[in-house]
C-alpha cells in the first residue's frame, strides 16, 4: 500500500533525525483514562481494603486492610505477582515487626524497595498520628523495626499519608499543623542525600491546598504530577481524586483539576497511587461493583496517539510527529508513556509504533470480514453481533477487505447495547454501497435511526434529535444511494450534530443543541429501529466503528 511505503520512508527519516537532534523542554502529552476495574479477590475482601502503593517494578502492591489476620485497627499487607500481566497472589501480612495493636495505614514503598513509609498512632509518636519508616537490607530480607521520622516532619498535630519521591529525597505528606488552610493540607520535606536529615516541611500553597480536607498525595516519577483526593467543591459527590501539575520541579504547582467522571463517581474515590511508568493509577473506592465497603481499583492511563483525531493511528499521525521532531511539542510528546519527557524523539516514535493501525476511543468495531456464520465479531470490545435473515458474507467484496451483503427484505444485524446518546460525545462511521431512498443503515432499538437515506432522494440524514425541544432531523444535500462506495458518519460533540460523507462535512447544526434523546437499546445494521419492512437496506455495509468521542475524518 502507498501509505505504508510512505510510513517506511518516514521511519528511516526519524531514525536519522534521532541520531542528530539534541534538545529538551517541558512538553507533556495529553492522556486518557480507561475504564476502572476492581482488583478483585484475593486482594479485595468483604472487609475494608485501601491505601495502595505499587512498587517500581509493578510486581508488589502494598496496602492497608481490616481483613482477618491482622493485629490492630488497620494493618499493612502486600500482594505480589510474577509479571505485570499475571494475577495478584494471596496478600501477605507484614508481621508484628511492622504492624502493631494500633493502626498502620498509608504505605509508600521507595523506588529501590528498601524503605516503606507509613503512618500510625502507635506508641512512641509525637502526635495522634505520626509518620514512620521501616527498612530492609535487600528485597529478600524481612522488614526491620519501624523508626519514627521525628521532628521537624512529625509534630504534635496529625501527620499522615506519606509519599516518597522516586529519588528518595522528597517526602510529601498531610498535616493539620498550624500554617495550613483547611482541615488537613499538603506539606513537603526534602533532604540532600538518603542518609541526611529531613528539612523543615514547606506548605504546598493555595493552588493545591484548599479550605477543605486534602488527603494522600502521590507524586509521579518525574515529579511533575501530584495526584491526591479531596472533598473540596467541584467533585462528583463524596471524595474525588484530583491532580496538580507543574512544568519543572523548580516551578510552583498549578491549579488542581478534578480527574472527571471516568475515574470519579458519586461514591468516594481516595488514596491514589500512580505506577512508576505512569501507565496505571491505583486507588480506593466505595463505588458499586466492589467486594467490601472499601476496595482497591485500578485504571489505565494511555497517551493520546491519534494526533489528527480521525479515529485511526496511521501514516498521517506519523507525518505529524516527523514534522515536529526535536521540538517541545506537547501533542506528540507521548513517550515514555503516558506523560512524555519534554521532547519529540525516538521515545515517542516507539510509543506511536506500538499503536499503529489501532483505533483509539473505539467503543466497538465490526470489521464485517467474516466468511461464514451468523456472528459479526467486535474487534474493539465484547459487543459481538448476530446476523439475521439471508445476509451474505462477501470476503473480497468490501471497501476494506470483506463486507456483508443485505437483500433489502429481512436481513439485518443486531448488537447488544453500546451507548446512550444522551451520555455525551460520540461518533459512528461505516462504509456503504448501493441502498435506496428511505432505507436505514444504522438504528437503535427504542431510540432513533442514526444513519439513513432520506425517503425522497436517498440523501444522507439522521433522525437523532435533541430532547425537550422541537429539533428536526439533520439532512444533507448529498445522495448516498448512487451505487458507489461511501464512508458515511455521524458525530455528536455535545453541542452540534454533524454528518460526513467521504471525509467531508455535509451537514451540521447551525445552533448549539442541548443533549440528544436517551435510548438504552442495542443497534441494528441494515434496518430501522422498528424493523419496518420499508427500512431494510439493500446493498453492502462494511467496517462499522463507534467512538466515545467526536472524531474528525
Amino acid at each position: 500500500m502507498k501509505w505504508f511505503e510512505g510510513y517506511r520512508i518516514r521511519l528511516l527519516l526519524v531514525g536519522f533525525i534521532a541520531a542528530v537532534v539534541l534538545g529538551g523542554g517541558i512538553a507533556k502529552a495529553d492522556f486518557t483514562f480507561g475504564t476502572p476495574t476492581n482488583l478483585g479477590p484475593p486482594v479485595n475482601t468483604s472487609a475494608n481494603d485501601g491505601g495502595p502503593s505499587i512498587s517500581a517494578d509493578g510486581l508488589s502492591l502494598y496496602f492497608k486492610s481490616r481483613r482477618p489476620g491482622g493485629y490492630g485497627d488497620w494493618d499493612l499487607w502486600v500482594t505480589t505477582r510474577i509479571t505485570k500481566n499475571a494475577e495478584w497472589g494471596t496478600p501477605v501480612h507484614l508481621g508484628s515487626t511492622v504492624n502493631s495493636s494500633a493502626g498502620e495505614k498509608g504505605p509508600s514503598i521507595s523506588a529501590d524497595g528498601l524503605s516503606l513509609f507509613f503512618y500510625s498512632d502507635r506508641p512512641g509518636g509525637h502526635g495522634s498520628f505520626d509518620i514512620w519508616m521501616t527498612t530492609r537490607a535487600t528485597t529478600e530480607d524481612d522488614w526491620g523495626t519501624p523508626v519514627n521520622l521525628g521532628p521537624p516532619v512529625n509534630s504534635s498535630a496529625n501527620d499522615r499519608n506519606p509519599d516518597i519521591s522516586a529519588d528518595d529525597l522528597t517526602l510529601y505528606f498531610v498535616s493539620n499543623r498550624p500554617g495550613g488552610y483547611g482541615d488537613t493540607d499538603f506539606w513537603v520535606t526534602t533532604r540532600t542525600t538518603k542518609n541526611a536529615n529531613w528539612g523543615t516541611p514547606v506548605h504546598l500553597g493555595s493552588t493545591v491546598n484548599s479550605s477543605s480536607a486534602e488527603r494522600q498525595p502521590t507524586i509521579s516519577d518525574d515529579g511533575l504530577w501530584l495526584f491526591f483526593h479531596s472533598n473540596r467543591p467541584g467533585g462528583s459527590g463524596g471524595e474525588d481524586i484530583w491532580v496538580s501539575t507543574r512544568a519543572t520541579t523548580d516551578d510552583n504547582w498549578g491549579t488542581s483539576v478534578n480527574l472527571g467522571s471516568t475515574v470519579n463517581s458519586s461514591a468516594h474515590e481516595f488514596h491514589p497511587d500512580i505506577s512508576r511508568d505512569g501507565s496505571t493509577l491505583y486507588f480506593g473506592s466505595t463505588r458499586p461493583g466492589g467486594i467490601g465497603g472499601y476496595d482497591l481499583w485500578q485504571v489505565s492511563i494511555s497517551p493520546v496517539v491519534d494526533f489528527n483525531v480521525d479515529g485511526i493511528v496511521d501514516s498521517a499521525d506519523m507525518c505529524i510527529m516527523v514534522d515536529h521532531w526535536g521540538e517541545n511539542y506537547s501533542l506528540c510528546d507521548i513517550g515514555p508513556t503516558p506523560l512524555g519527557d519534554g521532547i519529540v524523539d525516538v521515545q515517542d516514535l516507539i510509543v506511536l509504533a506500538e499503536h499503529l493501525l489501532t483505533y483509539p476511543g473505539a467503543m466497538a468495531y465490526w470489521k464485517l470480514d467474516e466468511t461464514e456464520g451468523d456472528i459479526a465479531y467486535d474487534s474493539a470490545a465484547d459487543n459481538d453481533a448476530v446476523v439475521f435473515g439471508d445476509a451474505v458474507w462477501q470476503p473480497a467484496g468490501g471497501q476494506i477487505d470483506g463486507a456483508l451483503q443485505f437483500d433489502g427484505i429481512d436481513d439485518y444485524v443486531s448488537t447488544p447495547f453500546i451507548l446512550d446518546p444522551a451520555d455525551g460525545a460520540f461518533s459512528v462511521f461505516t462504509w456503504i454501497k448501493d441502498g435506496g431512498p428511505g432505507q436505514v443503515i444504522i438504528s437503535q432499538t427504542g431510540g432513533a435511526n442514526w444513519l439513513l437515506a432520506d425517503p425522497a432522494e436517498g440523501k444522507l440524514m439522521t433522525e437523532l434529535q435533541v430532547t425537550g425541544r422541537s429539533s428536526l432531523p439533520l439532512m444533507s444535500e448529498s445522495v448516498i444511494t448512487d451505487g458507489h462506495w461511501h464512508r458515511i458518519g455521524f458525530v455528536w460533540d455535545g453541542s452540534y450534530r454533524t454528518l460526513y460523507i467521504d471525509g467531508t462535512e455535509v451537514a451540521k447544526d447551525t445552533q448549539p443543541q442541548a443533549y440528544l434523546e436517551a435510548a438504552y437499546g442495542g443497534l441494528y445494521f441494515g434496518a430501522g429501529k422498528d424493523l419496518d419492512p420499508a427500512s431494510f437496506f439493500s446493498g453492502l455495509i462494511d467496517d462499522v466503528r463507534i467512538y466515545d468521542r467526536a472524531i474528525t475524518p
